[in-house]
């Protein structure tokens, strides 16, 4: 059943996810499915195979809790074969929790209490004849535990509030009409205003449930946990300020057919209904929709985080070039470190160009004769506090001595200092002083940003969106898939690559990364991939998974650099034997590899797919998924955002990504928002369907304020500041105007209309205050 309904959802087929599902329960990696067992799923991607990983997790879940229910609901006898028909057809938990809630263990509740005293004979009475009178039949309960027909009549109203709230089919409605038509509401906490003052776009806050975008979503529950904003759901946003009744209250009513025709026991009927509603569902739902909302909200935020961090992993490699990191600093000056073309460290000094000590000159020679001393190629310079001053002297320097060639690059020293006093720099560094590992990151990230920031916690990398708002164990989760997939696609030289770079490929983790570096500081490079078995706790599984995705550069065998899989060299050697060539002449060989046939290479064990990916491996071996490096060039003489004037354009590098815009660094120590509405002039429903993190683009700079350290940005060049007003205005009434709905009382109620990507106003502030906390 599992099977075919992820068949269905993927829309792919059956026998697709069978061999999907069959090679993970046997351990294999979404790395390796994807790229060695294509015969297997017809060809099943990573992020087909991502995502079926992930809903057969759900699915199975799903699964454990039915039989868990079914098995409590047998065991207090009260299993009948319509109860079991709904519980084996529920396709998610909310349902399925439904179903079960009038099982379900729970306290004693007030409407136990009042079965128990005897009074569920007037609730059926009161309920199925709305003819009689509800003091008259109370009087008959009166008792020893019953004092007054009033008590009588409030126990009666309890079992059937208590009925009422567990039907699985009036849930169902409320909450159909509540996803459709409910507005989530805010307002300050009395008091708050001036403490809450990050939270002001929310003060007096409502748009529909679920229209809510996820960053405005996670800042109302922000705001709610730290006791700023009152967050409540409002079930009839429409309705007039003295109506104190709710259209879900109809609902209740139509569902049980309770018509209030002026009978006897209506006004008694109409407040069970009343307090089934406000008592019992309306909070109940209200935790339900929110748990709903906050969950998909952090879900895209998760998403968010994924993609940038897969782009920052992904940007382009410098190189293996002799690089010389710089960790700028003022008072405490700029470390220093120099990186050989494999990441191993030279040289290391510090020195202070700036104030107080002002030893510029100094440090000009100082860089000029390292550069000179060990040939280095590019200077990699961190972006925080000190890079334009020190940038600034660098281009001095380079200035000064032509001759040497050497090129500076700004980068991202996010997670920099993370890393410098994690375990994993003290084990690579152990005698380093912590201060200068930070300069070390910066020069190896440039030779190879995947390779480097694998070291870092990538929560310590700053490419998130409400980061610390969501599930820590899901975004654990995800971010890690991220790293896996990325390594996996570029590749692992296994000779150079860290035990931390290597953790992450396919069926390897850190203590068989451990071993493996261990292995080869006891016994020398890696000459040929099947050495790795002999590497401790290695075995078979663990090689099938990991040995095409790690690479041998000069070693015993050409094929040990590429990605073809060892278990598929002799389909190289029939190959080699077809074009009479030697296996050294065949590599790289495009003429002849053209003339090749894929389809005569099939076996029984390796199809079309698998032959045709190991002729375009031949072709162009180990070759990098990665972009060709590019870099930005920031303005000389903007340096901060004082020297930002509106008008003007710049180049910058986009270092965040979040559902409302893209920051851009232009190199003033304050990322600038451009906002959705300002990427294009066509409509976009997301900004990586223009920019990606790490993109070099051209922006306006549309406003600067200094005091609260905010700059907007546009990448249309034809605007101008006052375009850009109108357009916040405009967005402002955009956004009323997406809000509106129709009368509660109606019952086939419509969807607010799609809010265009022009709402600018209140974005800009969130987004600044908040988004990449």
């Amino acid at each position: 059943m599992i099977i075919e309904k992820i068949a269905q959802e993927l829309n792919v087929k059956a026998h697709q996810v069978n061999a999907a599902v069959t090679l993970l329960d046997e351990g294999s990696t979404v790395p390796f499915i994807a790229r060695y067992r294509k015969e297997a799923t017809d060809g099943l991607d990573d992020i087909a195979l991502r995502k079926l990983e992930q809903r057969l997790s759900y699915l199975r879940d799903l699964e454990d809790r039915r039989k868990v229910i079914i098995k409590s609901i047998q065991e207090q006898e009260k299993m009948t074969p319509q109860l079991q028909a709904s519980l084996l057809a529920a396709e998610n938990k909310t349902e399925l929790e439904d179903i079960y809630l009038p099982y379900k263990p729970k306290r004693r509740t007030k409407g136990q209490i009042a079965i128990e005293a005897g009074l569920e004979p007037l609730a059926e009475m009161l309920f199925s004849n709305p003819e009689l009178d509800p003091e008259e039949q109370a009087l008959a309960f009166i008792s020893d535990a019953i004092s007054d027909s009033k008590a009588a009549l409030d126990g009666a109203k309890y079992i059937l509030m208590e009925r009422f709230a567990e039907d699985a089919l009036l849930l169902q409605k409320v909450r159909q009409y509540l996803n459709q038509n409910a507005h989530i509401k805010s307002q300050v906490v009395a008091g708050k205003e001036k403490e809450g003052e990050k939270f002001k776009d929310y003060f007096s806050h409502s748009e529909l449930l679920k229209k809510v975008p996820s960053h405005r979503a996670l800042a109302m529950f922000r705001g709610r946990n730290e006791n700023m904003l009152q967050v409540s759901l409002d079930a009839d946003p429409e309705k007039d300020e003295g109506d104190k009744s709710s259209y879900c209250e109809h609902i209740i009513s139509e569902h049980f057919n309770l018509s209030f025709a002026n009978k006897a026991a209506d006004k008694w009927l109409a407040s069970v209904v009343q307090w089934t509603w406000r008592v019992k569902i309306q909070l109940h739902m209200e935790n339900e929709l929110f748990g709903a909302i906050r969950e998909k909200a952090e879900q895209d935020a998760i998403d968010v985080f994924a993609k940038n961090l897969n782009d920052l992993l992904m940007a382009a490699p410098a190189g293996p070039k002799i690089t010389m990191g710089l960790d700028p600093g003022l008072r405490t000056g700029v470390k220093l470190a120099i990186a050989d073309p494999t990441g191993k460290v030279l040289a290391t000094s510090t020195i202070f160009p700036h104030a107080p000590q002002n030893q510029w000159d100094k440090s000009l020679r100082t860089i000029a004769t390292l550069c000179k001393q060990h040939k280095v190629q590019l200077i990699s310079i961190g972006n925080g506090t000190g890079s334009r001053e020190t940038d600034k002297l660098v281009a001095e320097m380079i200035k000064a001595n032509p001759e040497l060639g050497v090129k500076k690059i700004v980068v991202s020293e996010a997670g920099a200092s993370v890393y410098s006093a994690s375990e994993l720099a003290s084990n690579e560094l152990p005698d380093m002083d912590v201060s200068l590992r930070g300069a070390v990151s910066i020069a190896r990230r440039l030779q190879d940003p995947l390779a480097e920031l694998v070291k870092i916690e990538p929560k310590a990398i700053g490419v998130g969106q409400y980061q610390h708002d969501v599930s820590q164990s899901n975004l654990g989760k995800s971010l890690n898939t991220v790293i896996e997939d990325c390594v996996n696609a570029v590749g692992v030289d296994i000779n150079t690559a860290s035990s931390a770079l290597l953790s992450h490929v396919s069926g390897l983790n850190k203590t068989l990364a451990n071993n493996i570096v261990n292995f080869r500081d006891k016994n020398g490079a890696f000459r040929s991939r099947k050495t790795l078995l002999e590497v401790d706790r290695l075995g078979p599984k663990a090689f099938e998974q990991a040995a095409g995705f790690l690479r041998i550069m000069n070693g015993n065998d050409p094929l040990d650099a590429s990605a073809v899989h060892p278990e598929a060299y002799p389909v190289v050697n029939s190959i080699i034997q077809q074009a009479s060539i030697a296996v050294n002449d065949i590599v790289g060989n495009t003429e002849v590899l053209k003339k090749l046939k894929p389809e005569d290479f099939v076996t029984d064990q390796f199809g079309l797919p698998t032959i045709t990916d190991i002729i375009n491996e031949l072709d162009k071996p180990g070759r990098d998924p990665r972009p060709e490096f590019k870099t930005a060039t920031f303005k000389d003489d903007v340096q901060s955002l004082s020297d930002l004037k509106v008008g003007m354009i710049l180049e910058g590098v986009v270092s965040n990504v979040a559902n409302f815009g893209a920051f851009i660094d232009v190199g003033v120590h304050q990322d600038g928002l451009v906002h959705i509405s300002a990427m294009t002039d066509k409509f976009i429903s997301d900004p990586r369907e223009i920019v990606k993190t790490g993109d070099i683009v051209k922006v306006k700079v549309m406003e600067v304020d200094v005091a609260r350290k905010r700059v907007s940005f546009t990448m249309r060049m034809g605007d101008t500041p006052n375009q850009g007003s109108n357009s916040t205005a405009k967005a402002q009434v955009a956004h009323k105007k997406a809000s509106h709905t129709k009368s509660p009382k109606q019952h086939n109620r419509t969807s607010a209309p799609k809010q265009t990507n022009q709402m600018m106003g209140n974005a800009f502030a969130d987004a600044f205050a908040k988004a990449k906390k």
